[in-house]
């Protein structure tokens, strides 16, 4: 049997779901196919012992596009924004965080002329316009805007925390000072975890009469006859499609279509570079510390914060739930009992004596963070969520020209729903 669909939509995790959202207002039969046996993608939340594990520290821009996407579908975003304010640990000394205004004025990091420098950079950073530096990488910028060391230091600290890259050789400007700016707008972390976000999503898609087949891989995608895609499942299956959004990563695209398909983006899905990191997510009885709340190590790319302070994350309130997380540059060799010590080093040095409070804990070595590092001229070759082949769209978090994380994936899945719905209307 061959199932039949006016749009399939390949990876339910939130670009599937925000297109699945968007395209159920329309008369048009939708399914969305998830090969594992969960939903949720990277926004899936693992309940551990009463805790509430993101996949590592995730958090929500408030001034950015997806949280405008999920109020405009109805999604309920409940949670606190976390301070900036906190160390920069240094071999020797540590200095206050010079995020925040109260840190800028008291940072040790900073002699007196840096500080006025770095104000005159948090000034240039917010009143730019991101779009005027396609041509240039993230550290061709920086090197343009101070020759001081601790003021590039700071700013590619500032660049991991916006973005999870560590390689600003390599790493957009544009993309990179948009979230950057996105980020010094403040964030969000949310009560439960993102599985509220993909929970709701689904909710609402099932009302709609979305059918979410999980267990479904795609094998391969080809043209077929009358205008149709077919889909090839694992299990032996067809289907056939007038439209198909994919979500998966570009090299899974790459290997999901026909050979004997002509696709001009073939090349440049094939040298897309994924952006990585390690994460040690720990769930405490009590912070021995509980003043540490926020650093980040200069030296090491190493990122603490506890989430639980500005979110609901257990059924208990009195307890932490912190992640303390590496950003891996794409060439860094993964040796995960290394990386684990190194988490676990700065854990230590933040909230002496942790170990005896441990609830639960989980270490990942080597997780995907975003599926694109954003580099220069990216934009060219992602600007309609069109593929060049009638009927095949994509969406994900590397398929949006000017941004990356959630608000790639969630802007790009509603792009594509949103080209369907024109394409239809004509």
């Amino acid at each position: 049997m061959t199932q039949k669909w006016d749009v399939v939509i390949v990876g339910g995790g939130l670009a599937g779901y925000v297109a699945a959202n968007y395209l159920s207002k329309t008369n048009l039969s939708i399914t969305l196919l998830e090969k594992g046996k969960s939903i949720g993608g990277r926004a899936r939340t693992k309940k551990v012992n009463q805790q509430y594990f993101n996949l590592g520290p995730h958090a929500l821009y408030k001034n950015g596009t997806a949280k405008l996407i999920l109020e405009e579908l109805g999604i309920n975003l409940r949670g606190k924004s976390p301070k900036l304010s906190g160390k920069i640990v240094g071999s020797d000394t540590d200095y206050a965080t010079p995020f925040s205004p109260f840190g800028v004025l008291t940072t040790r990091l900073f002699n007196t002329k840096e500080r006025l420098e770095w104000i005159g950079v948090l000034l240039k950073m917010m009143r730019i316009d991101p779009k005027s530096l396609t041509e240039q990488t993230f550290q061709q910028w920086v090197n343009q805007v101070s020759q001081s060391r601790n003021i590039k230091s700071s700013l590619f600290t500032l660049s991991r925390l916006a973005t999870y890259c560590h390689a600003p050789d390599k790493t957009s400007a544009e993309v990179t000072l948009s979230c950057i700016k996105n980020t010094m707008g403040g964030v969000l972390y949310l009560d439960g975890g993102w599985m509220t976000m993909i929970d709701q999503l689904h909710h609402k898609a099932i009302l709609s009469d979305v059918q979410v087949q999980p267990h479904m891989l795609v094998k391969q995608i080809e043209p077929s006859h009358q205008d149709r895609i077919k889909l090839f499942l694992s299990g032996g299956e067809e289907i056939l499609a007038k439209y198909v959004i994919c979500t998966t990563g570009p090299h899974e695209l790459n290997e999901m279509l026909s050979k004997k398909i002509e696709f001009p983006q073939r090349d440049f899905l094939s040298q897309i570079i994924p952006v990585r990191g390690a994460t040690l997510d720990v769930a405490l009885t009590q912070l021995p510390n509980q003043k540490q709340l926020f650093a980040m190590d200069n030296t090491n790319s190493l990122y603490y914060s506890v989430h639980s302070n500005y979110a609901c994350l257990s059924d208990n309130p009195m307890n932490a739930i912190l992640h303390v997380f590496k950003y891996l540059h794409p060439d860094e060799h993964i040796d995960g009992i290394i990386i684990k010590n190194e988490l676990e080093l700065l854990l230590d040095k933040l909230q002496p004596g942790w170990q005896q409070f441990v609830i639960s804990k989980r270490f990942i070595p080597n997780i995907i963070v975003n599926q694109r590092l954003p580099q220069v001229g990216d934009e060219r070759m992602l600007l309609s969520a069109k593929t060049g082949i009638p009927g095949l769209y994509i969406a994900g978090d590397w398929a949006s020209p000017h941004t990356i994380l959630a608000d790639g994936a969630i802007s790009s899945g509603k792009k594509a729903a949103v080209e369907i719905i024109l394409n239809e209307k004509r």
